[in-house]
């Protein structure tokens, strides 16, 4: 029944202004907004649907994962930006909050709602 569907993800964020901000300005996606909603424009033709929810609540998973050519270049880009990288038990980190070791060189951080975004090296 849907498998010549296109779908689309989506999540939610407390406050839409801010999450356009975060996302456009900050993460330099591209980003559209309609009926009080957000849609980023990710490469590859993907979009995502971010909505408002006032009592919103963030997932305690990551989110969306966004992979990268070198780990340790997008890490310092996104900390000049004013991000700020999350640290989490069971995991060797390294001081700029990259996990090694346990799949591919991960970051985690969140946006201004506290939903956990990564960046991860590609390959």
């Amino acid at each position: 029944m849907f498998k010549d569907t296109r779908a689309y993800s989506g999540f939610a964020v407390k406050d839409v202004a801010e999450a356009k901000r975060f996302y456009g300005e900050t993460l330099g996606i591209e980003v559209s907004e309609a009926n009080g909603m957000l849609t980023l424009r990710l490469g590859g033709g993907t979009q995502v649907l971010v909505y408002p929810k006032p009592d919103h609540t963030p997932a305690t998973y990551t989110i969306l994962n966004f992979p990268v050519p070198d780990i340790e270049a997008a890490v310092d880009e996104l900390a000049r930006r004013g991000v700020r990288f999350e640290r989490y038990e069971g995991f060797d980190m390294d001081d700029k909050g990259i996990a090694r070791g346990q799949g591919p060189a991960i970051a985690w951080f969140t946006d201004p709602s506290g939903n956990i975004l990564s960046v991860l090296q590609e390959g």
